[in-house]
């Protein structure tokens, strides 16, 4: 690594792999197949015994054998939510066809985001403590638990030795580490960075906590029409897992080591309410949209797909509605926008990094995902939230949005590359 040559932004910054581990597959193709036909990853949960608690349902990632990438005793040392990382970043290494030598480890970073972390390693190790004593508790239980749990095994299992950090900023997080990676590229810090989210929030505590601060769906009997973000009858959001890494390089590092490119960012906002630990405001997220149409220029003239936010909560979906139209005015009515957290459930800290890929995808692909279970128009969402069935057009330009817990919002405009 040549240091000297770090600091010479402001670069362009291009996306040249990606990696999931998601509740519609474990490939970002099979995600991608999952959402453009519309179909639900929700269903009853079986990670744990749901019999002593209310929520029945969760969007849980299906068929991933640890075994597969880590020996047994890594995997015991390892929460769920840094195994589907490391999975994910995996994939997104071997996807971008980018190797790690001892010439460029320093110059490839890691920035994930995650908003519980080990929430598993915590409830578990917290379960045998009260049970069998405190000398019990693993001595990994730490390493194992916190949010940044995933970015230090990241780097260990793939060799990266460069900046390396988490970002905590709840259901933002996602976003939030593909943003902080965009302003590390642009500055000229790191040439590659893998940024993205991880979460593994299925399990009793947290399903029960979200539930009794009154956000879950209680549809335990039709879990496949649970998340209806949008819809008049939306009751709550679904808790899903995953994980999602993109390999981010600036343009020049891409083009000099003759990557292929998806796509471009071309703009980040990031802003914060300040208003109300839970509840959504309006101006805050509009306010995050509108910084990163301004970084992005001329070229995000046209917005052809947001994927929205849209968790299935009443006041995110009308919030979000709002502040949508607060920054496009009457064009808000002929943007096509959808929740793709219909499909795969909310992700928490992992959402960001998803539907990045799912904007990605739609540019490449010329197809928006739809919002799948909207079948009850509501008076105060009245967008065009692409109902139920996909829609082929040409998308340029995305944006993406994120909003979390403690008023943290955050938005990214991703577009196809160009010269």
């Amino acid at each position: 690594m040549d240091v000297n040559n770090q600091f010479a932004g402001p670069q362009r910054v291009v996306i040249t792999g990606m990696g999931l581990i998601s509740p519609l597959g474990n490939s970002v193709e099979s995600t991608w197949q999952g959402l453009i036909n519309g179909k639900s990853g929700c269903g009853r949960i079986t990670l744990f015994d749901t019999s002593n608690i209310e929520i029945k349902i969760a969007c849980e990632v299906k068929g991933f054998d640890p075994n597969a990438y880590f020996t047994a005793k890594e995997s015991r040392r390892m929460d769920r939510c840094a195994q589907l990382a490391v999975a994910a970043g995996k994939a997104a290494l071997a996807d971008a066809n980018y190797v790690i030598t001892d010439d460029n480890t320093y110059d490839t970073g890691i920035i994930m985001g995650s908003g519980i972390g080990g929430v598993n390693t915590l409830t578990n190790e917290h379960a045998i403590m009260m049970s069998k004593g405190p000398n019990r508790v693993s001595p990994f239980a730490v390493p194992m638990m916190l949010p940044d749990t995933a970015t230090g095994q990241m780097s260990i299992h793939l060799k990266i030795k460069g900046p390396n950090f988490c970002v905590v900023s709840a259901c933002a997080s996602g976003t939030n580490a593909i943003g902080e990676a965009f302003e590390l590229l642009r500055s000229g810090r790191a040439s590659v960075v893998l940024a993205g989210g991880n979460e593994a929030p299925v399990n009793a505590f947290a399903i029960s906590a979200f539930h009794n601060m009154g956000a879950l769906s209680t549809s335990n009997d039709d879990p496949l029409h649970a998340s209806r973000p949008f819809d008049a009858k939306r009751n709550g959001f679904v808790t899903g897992e995953g994980a999602g890494v993109l390999v981010m390089e600036t343009l020049e590092h891409a083009k000099a080591r003759g990557a292929r490119i998806y796509a471009e960012i071309l703009g980040y906002g990031v802003t914060n309410d300040a208003y109300h630990i839970t509840a959504p405001d309006t101006i805050g997220p509009a306010v995050a949209m509108r910084i990163a149409l301004k970084q992005a220029g001329s070229r995000a003239d046209h917005i052809d797909y947001i994927n929205a936010h849209g968790t299935s909560t009443s006041l995110n979906d009308s919030n979000e509605t709002k502040a949508i139209k607060a920054v496009f005015g009457e064009r808000a009515y002929g943007l096509t926008i959808s929740s793709t957290k219909s499909m795969s459930g909310h992700l928490l800290g992992a959402a960001g990094a998803f539907e990045a890929i799912a904007c990605v995808k739609a540019i490449n692909e010329s197809i928006v995902p739809p919002t799948i279970n909207y079948d009850n128009p509501d008076p105060s969402c009245d967008l065009n939230y692409t109902p139920n069935v996909a829609v082929k057009k040409p998308v340029h330009v995305t944006m993406s949005n994120s909003f979390g817990f403690g008023g943290h919002n955050a938005s990214i405009i991703i577009s196809e590359y160009s010269e």
